[in-house]
């Protein structure tokens, strides 16, 4: 494929419009797929990625290699990294994919009306569904698979940051693919054209049916606002823990600490940690030591930075720090009077993904699920669950914070539609 930033814009326009052309003709070979096609398709996709794991993880040490020289964050080069075993749990997640119900043709609801008409609102896929993200080559397999479950081609804009590991498992699924006799523009890649490339794809109202961006909070912005293609905007992951009163330490700090370390560049990590006052004498010493052993740097309010031991380096916490996703070794730590006072903190903060609490008062726990409105509540649980895998769904193609359509993690029935089958035997509408 021959590009690049210096073709006229009108022709890289072009180029993407025949690109979405073909995933809408490829689409419709799988629109009368049995789930045993797509299922078989899954695996024989699982099987390419093992069968491949060398010359993907020589692909993706040259990414890694340019991300380092270019100063990427350690957060971001631990998204762009792929490992054998990384790349076995990719294929795992494929197969799992392989082993959920297929949403396509169920049924939501239906009746039959005074008339005799039949009715059936039937699930449907969506066509052609376009990806914009960045850094995450995993993402570019997760996107691949839900959308052959679903039904749907995929067109991938991946970034600069993961190229070369993106162009080489993008060959290796389409080569797949045509092995299995299904089209191997069901999964196509548009990074030759960069940037304009995908502005095109944004543009392709018609023949994209919907267009998801996942990363940070600029490129999901710039999407949104420019896009004419309906977009499902997944959020930034600003994540609270909340330490009530009530709180048993034994079981807030392993949350806490698997909220903010368990992986750091993720948007499910927890970026700010509030602490009921009745609480924070007897909890944050030894959380704000165990935070500093795992090399997290605290930003901390006044009353939180009093309670660190003396070996803990502590940050002066600004407005700046409760509104930052960090992704990376660094938590906001604040002190509340109460639950009101952490409701309200996370109403005026939070980016709407995932919010916990650790208490062991079931009010509480309840007033916080129902006043906070998040896409994900956690009562005495990790952050770090919100995920379409660990809900169940499969891999996910994006975690949602909007409330259209769709809102948290996004797996199978996230990628598809609905519609009306009607069924009569000759009834007209007086």
């Amino acid at each position: 494929m021959t590009t690049t930033a210096a073709q006229p814009a009108a022709e890289v326009s072009e180029q993407v419009l025949a690109v979405a052309r073909r995933a809408k003709a490829a689409s419709r070979a799988l629109a009368v797929a049995t789930r045993g096609t797509k299922d078989a398709a899954l695996h024989a996709l699982a099987d390419a990625l093992i069968a491949q794991t060398d010359r993907i993880v020589a692909a993706n040490a040259d990414d890694l290699e340019r991300g380092r020289a270019a100063g990427t964050s350690a957060g971001l080069l631990d998204r762009l990294a792929l490992t054998p075993e990384r790349i076995g749990a990719i294929a795992a997640a494929l197969r799992d994919l392989a082993a959920l119900p297929d949403p396509v043709g169920e049924v939501v609801r239906g009746s039959t009306l005074p008339n005799g008409l039949r009715l059936r609102q039937v699930r449907v896929p969506m066509g052609v569904v376009g990806m914009i993200y960045e850094a995450r080559p995993n993402v570019t397999v997760d996107a691949a698979g839900l959308a052959l479950k679903s039904g749907n081609a995929v067109i991938l804009r991946g970034g600069s940051a993961a190229a070369r590991s993106n162009e080489v498992i993008v060959d290796v699924l389409r080569e797949a693919l045509v092995e299995q006799g299904l089209p191997g523009d069901l999964v196509q890649s548009i990074d030759a054209w960069g940037r304009p490339g995908g502005v095109a794809l944004m543009h392709a109202r018609g023949l994209v049916d919907v267009l998801v961006p996942r990363g940070g909070a600029d490129l999901i912005r710039t999407v949104v606002q420019e896009a004419t293609v309906p977009v499902i905007e997944t959020g930034v992951g600003n994540c609270h823990v909340y330490v009530d009163a009530s709180a048993d330490p034994a079981i807030a700090l392993p949350i806490l600490l698997n909220s903010k370390t368990q992986r750091v560049g993720v948007c499910n990590a927890a970026e700010t940690l509030l602490v009921h006052r009745d609480a924070a004498a007897g909890f944050l010493p030894a959380a704000l030591a165990a935070l500093g052993a795992a090399g997290v740097t605290v930003h901390a309010d006044a009353e939180a930075a009093a309670l660190a031991p003396e070996d803990v380096t502590v940050v002066a916490a600004t407005e700046q720090d409760w509104a930052t996703e960090y992704l990376s070794l660094d938590i906001a730590v604040r002190v509340v009077d109460d639950l009101d006072a952490a409701i309200e903190h996370i109403r005026t903060w939070t980016s709407g993904h995932t919010e916990a609490i650790v208490t062991r008062d079931l009010a509480a726990s309840e007033r916080f699920v129902a006043e906070l409105d998040s896409a994900a509540i956690m009562v005495n649980a990790s952050t770090r669950f919100t995920d379409g895998g660990e809900f169940g769904l499969g891999a996910e193609i994006g975690i949602s914070t909007q409330k259209l359509h769709a809102r948290g993690p996004m797996g199978l029935a996230e990628l598809t539609t609905t519609k009306w089958i009607v069924h009569g035997e000759g009834q007209i509408r007086p």
